[in-house]
């Protein structure tokens, strides 16, 4: 009897031991850090995303007499939504963010380690990675993204994600849940590629080697900050065409006919509106996802 249930056994320890390895795979770990390290940073600087969102799609009669700022618009929402208002639309930036920094990471990490094997990569090659990484991800999150930003808008009223999710397909078809797909990833793939040289580069130059190891985290999160700034005030201008499309699909239905709309409304000055407020969360999301996600591999005992 114990003869005939040995080859059981041993099939049971085999597919254990296969669960183990993959558990433990590089590319696993590399998106478990990313999608914690995503988590925080979203948490954190969500009403800077939300803020972001309303400057841009403020309507010219609604500034009145005068030019409404970033403080302005903090207070009013604070005034009538409540301070928990400036979390809204929280549920699909968790939904979106911490698997998609996730997939981010992890492409990114299997990248690497195929093309590069172990060296650094140079200024060109960061771009290249940044952008095939941030596409991957772009393209798998887009559905919640557009609700993300419906959420954000205060423009509708759906009742949970997915509801989001059926009202957008049965309405506006598959068309509508990939609104602003391409606006979305003219501005995510080079702010990624962008963000990476600049990251990668002001590390080089900061040598980890020359300095305590305490000081490490201070060091990555201050050059994710200047990289962030940098390739935000870069692509602000996608963010904005993205920002329209998604939340009007009807009006605006391709890029050139949303550039054009958004410089008749708005003037050029339009394609820069709720800059400061994307601007510093993109940099301080960027800085805290990289520097979370480098200390956590580390600590895995794996290089990022």
């Amino acid at each position: 009897m114990f003869q005939k249930s040995r080859p059981a056994l041993l099939q049971s320890q085999d597919v254990g031991d296969k669960v183990e390895t993959l558990m433990l795979h590089p590319v696993i770990k590399a998106f478990l850090c990313g999608s914690i390290s995503g988590t925080c940073s979203t948490l954190l600087f969500q009403p800077l995303d939300l803020l972001k969102t309303r400057l841009q799609t403020l309507q010219p009669s609604d500034h009145g007499s005068g030019r409404i700022g970033m403080l302005a618009l903090l207070l009013k929402v604070v005034r009538t939504e409540s301070i928990l208002g400036l979390w809204k639309g929280m549920s699909p930036s968790i939904v979106r963010c911490v698997p998609g920094i996730g997939i981010y990471f992890g492409t990114l990490y299997s990248l690497k380690q195929y093309f590069l094997r172990g060296h650094p990569p140079t200024a060109l090659e960061s771009v290249i990675l940044g952008v095939g990484s941030r596409s991957v991800a772009g393209l798998c999150m887009s559905p919640i993204t557009v609700v993300k930003t419906r959420y954000e808008s205060g423009k509708y009223g759906y009742e949970s994600i997915y509801a989001a999710l059926r009202s957008i397909y049965r309405t506006e078809g598959h068309r509508g849940l990939f609104s602003g797909l391409t606006a979305t990833l003219l501005r995510d793939a080079p702010f990624s590629g962008i963000y990476l040289m600049f990251y990668n580069q002001t590390k080089n130059i900061m040598t980890h080697d020359q300095l305590d190891g305490v000081l490490i985290p201070a060091v990555n999160f201050s050059c994710g900050i200047f990289a962030g700034i940098l390739a935000s005030l870069v692509t602000q201008p996608a963010d904005v065409i993205k920002t329209h499309m998604q939340l009007s699909p009807v009006k605006f239905r391709w890029i050139g006919q949303a550039v054009t709309l958004i410089f008749k409304d708005y003037g050029l000055r339009g394609f820069f509106q709720g800059g400061i407020p994307r601007a510093l969360r993109r940099a301080l999301m960027a800085a805290m996802a990289w520097t979370v996600y480098e200390e956590m591999m580390a600590k895995m005992g794996l290089k990022s």
